[in-house]
């Protein structure tokens, strides 16, 4: 069991439920998934993208990541229905807390000039994404076999009812976010 999650279970879940004044222990706001995706536009060009990405990806989850496909045919980029466009990797349970601590605690503490993540990236239903310039903040990737730097996008999806009980329970859980 990842250290987050067993210091949620023990000692945060009962700090959480305090902050937020619920009266039942179940109504405590709590992460459901991770959603990582990169998205690789200059697949259409080069189609190795797609398998760094996909070797990349699996570096950074531990998870087989799934290619994702375009669904219409955009003349103007060159792009056909159904050509390789990215990545995506859906995390839960075990794999998920694990990333998330290491996303915490290694990847975010490297990127250039961190002040903190904007508290304004809540979708209104406690969820919070952020999007990742680069790839290399991981630890997992080798710098010199980078063909590409690439961006990639981080969904944390949380039972939270709203952004408050969202921001409570990440805040809570150690996420770097800026007052």
């Amino acid at each position: 069991m990842s250290n987050i999650k067993k210091a949620y279970q023990e000692k945060y879940k009962a700090q959480i439920q305090k902050e937020l004044g619920l009266g039942n222990v179940m109504q405590v706001p709590k992460l459901e998934k991770i959603v990582v995706n990169m998205g690789l536009g200059e697949a259409i060009q080069n189609a190795k993208l797609i398998e760094a990405g996909v070797e990349q990806m699996r570096a950074i989850t531990g998870q087989a990541p799934v290619v994702t496909k375009s669904k219409n045919a955009i003349s103007n980029f060159k792009l056909r229905e159904g050509m390789p466009i990215g990545v995506r990797v859906t995390l839960r349970g075990e794999r998920m807390y694990e990333f998330f601590e290491r996303l915490v605690s290694f990847a975010l503490p490297r990127v250039r000039d961190f002040k903190g993540l904007s508290p304004k990236s809540f979708d209104g239903r406690g969820n919070y994404t952020l999007g990742l310039k680069e790839q290399l903040i991981f630890p997992e990737i080798p710098f010199d076999k980078i063909e590409k730097i690439k961006g990639m996008n981080i969904t944390i999806c949380t039972s939270a009812e709203s952004d408050e009980h969202g921001r409570v329970l990440l805040k809570t859980l150690g996420f770097p976010l800026r007052n």
